[in-house]
């Protein structure tokens, strides 16, 4: 690699978000993750909140119904905006990783970036990220379960409908990190080895 990308897919309550933005710091690298959303809006002029709600979503395939005489007409065709900021973020990561070292999280950039990245994946242990959820966010434990099920289950669904790889296929990372199992000190000592 002649730049130092690294991607980092992560499942939510594994501070795999905390764990690239204090890498990249210790780099002396950019980091880019809501980032890219903001990067995006400024493109095109959309409003950040109307990219932010789709963000690692993938559309609603029931929009309206197959026969419904609105998909006849091609004037009615749309784009749904999930796919327009799938579209923006990624010519903008392409174009990062053109012209500056970085940390990338989320997004599909390792599909994106193949071969020219470090591509990293960090999980943990389900009951681990709901107590790490639970402590950042101080909600109670039952709406926690769901709300790490659900935000798995979107980043998966997104993640496979862009890239048509199965997003917890783990040959596709280059390490693969239990987050429960380290300290971040030593997460990122990891990946700097493998630098």
């Amino acid at each position: 690699m002649s730049k130092r990308i690294i991607t980092i897919n992560r499942m939510f309550g594994s501070n795999g978000r905390i764990i690239g933005k204090a890498l990249a710091e210790e780099l002396g690298i950019k980091f880019y993750d809501k980032e890219l959303i903001e990067m995006a809006s400024q493109e095109k002029n959309i409003p950040f909140d109307e990219f932010a709600r789709v963000d690692e979503k993938k559309a609603n395939q029931w929009r309206f119904p197959v026969d419904h005489e609105i998909q006849m007409n091609a004037e009615y065709h749309f784009v749904p905006m999930n796919d327009v900021l799938y579209d923006l973020q990624k010519k903008i990561i392409l174009d990062l990783a053109d012209r500056e070292d970085c940390v990338i999280v989320g997004r599909c950039a390792n599909h994106i970036l193949k071969d020219k990245t470090l591509s990293i994946f960090i999980y943990a242990p389900f009951d681990d990220r709901v107590r790490t959820v639970m402590e950042r966010t101080g909600r109670e434990e039952k709406s926690v379960r769901k709300l790490v099920k659900k935000t798995d289950k979107e980043r998966r669904s997104y993640y496979e409908y862009f890239t048509d790889e199965s997003w917890m296929d783990l040959t596709q990372y280059d390490l693969c990190i239990n987050s429960s199992r380290f300290t971040k000190e030593q997460v990122i000592q990891m990946i700097k080895e493998s630098l």
